[in-house]
């Protein structure tokens, strides 16, 4: 396991809530309070506060994800990243990252963060087609995501990343070639490109259910995957994770604590976190969030203790996604014959002690790791 430890700060807040999201996520009618965001800043400042003295070691990385972060404006994520040094310092050469909906940027957004200390940007754009858009209920403009690429980079941003949603229904392999032709343009050195998951007790379940929308078809999110894949990969970027791809130098750092399995503190309501073989969350409401922190009580909702089985699965099932692979030892005898089976279907390799997924691979890296987890656990 790595050593690295990063921070996630979860800003619970957005404009209006998008058809497909079942994120932790309130907008200003579902609040109802005018004073929300000032008693959510107070509140995390104490739990930064506390946490740090738990921790007792910087952070490497930090990243701010909602929710929409933008929200918050540079003044106030400059406030949070303060904070965060005050509290849990930060490391030499740490990367900080926060997310942002395009449409509450501009270029003095931007240069705020810049001047704050931030070291990435990522924007949520997932489509330049404004009729995939529409059924998302994204409230953004198409080509904002694209104006907003180019402000961060004028600020001086290395490092920014766009987010794309892929399998929409209704979208067209040309609606994905042209969303793809625009993101190249902004030369951004990260992108990130998700299938739609349709998630339970959203607004877009509800229409699949009636038969308002189609569900998303497999066979279309495969091929649209290596339309993607291979757009990005021809124009120099490299894969690093099933879903992500960046220029050399590129990859976000705190997402591979994520995959490498490492440690993070998750501030914020709903925020969850792992500190070697314990994981907890926070409450998700931000009204109890905030009355819990008022008593300088850290808002732990639950906890669980990993098991060296637990960690095992884990591992085993964050970093066969990564490009890196994991080393073969990792994996038990028992799981010989379904590895070598890949291995001749061209979906595994080996190199250098590591098993990998290849690129053909990866497509179907969910359904190996289960195939080598349910060998491990039969044999």
């Amino acid at each position: 396991m790595q050593d690295s430890f990063g921070l996630y700060i979860h800003v619970p807040f957005c404009a209006t809530r998008c058809g497909y999201c079942d994120f932790n996520t309130y907008t200003p009618g579902e609040l109802g309070a005018p004073n929300s965001q000032a008693s959510y800043l107070d509140a995390l400042d104490q739990e930064l506060e506390l946490a740090a003295a738990k921790v007792q070691r910087p952070a490497e990385t930090v990243f701010i994800g909602g929710g929409t972060p933008s929200l918050l404006g540079a003044d106030g994520l400059a406030r949070v990243l303060d904070r965060v040094r005050a509290t849990f310092g930060l490391a030499k050469g740490a990367e900080v990252t926060t997310e942002s909906n395009p449409e509450s940027t501009d270029p003095a957004f931007f240069a705020g963060l810049r001047e704050a200390g931030f070291t990435r940007v990522s924007l949520g754009m997932q489509s330049a087609s404004s009729a995939v858009l529409a059924v998302l209920e994204r409230a953004h403009t198409p080509g904002r995501a694209f104006d907003a690429a180019a402000e961060a980079q004028a600020a001086g941003f290395e490092h920014v990343n766009l987010d794309m949603i892929y399998g929409t229904p209704g979208e067209t392999d040309d609606d994905v070639r042209a969303t793809l032709d625009r993101v190249l343009a902004t030369g951004v050195d990260h992108v990130s490109a998700y299938s739609l998951i349709v998630e339970d007790g959203t607004r877009m379940a509800r229409k699949v259910t009636k038969g308002q929308l189609p569900a998303p078809d497999e066979d279309v999110l495969a091929r649209r995957y290596q339309l993607i894949a291979g757009a990005l990969e021809e124009a120099g970027y490299g894969w690093y994770e099933v879903s992500n791809w960046a220029k050399p130098g590129g990859a976000c750092r705190h997402n591979l604590i994520y995959w490498r399995d490492g440690d993070w503190w998750g501030a914020g309501p709903g925020a969850h976190s792992h500190l070697g073989n314990t994981r907890f969350f926070n409450v998700k409401h931000p009204a109890r969030y905030s009355r819990l922190l008022a008593d300088a009580a850290l808002p732990i909702a639950g906890e669980e203790t990993l098991t060296d089985a637990d960690r095992h699965t884990e591992a085993i099932m964050l970093g066969l996604r990564l490009s890196e692979g994991i080393p073969r030892d990792w994996v038990s005898e028992a799981a010989d014959e379904v590895v070598g089976r890949h291995r001749q279907r061209g979906l595994l390799e080996e190199a250098d002690g590591r098993l990998k997924v290849t690129d053909s691979g990866r497509l179907l890296a969910d359904g190996i790791i289960t195939d080598i987890l349910v060998a491990e656990d039969r044999g």
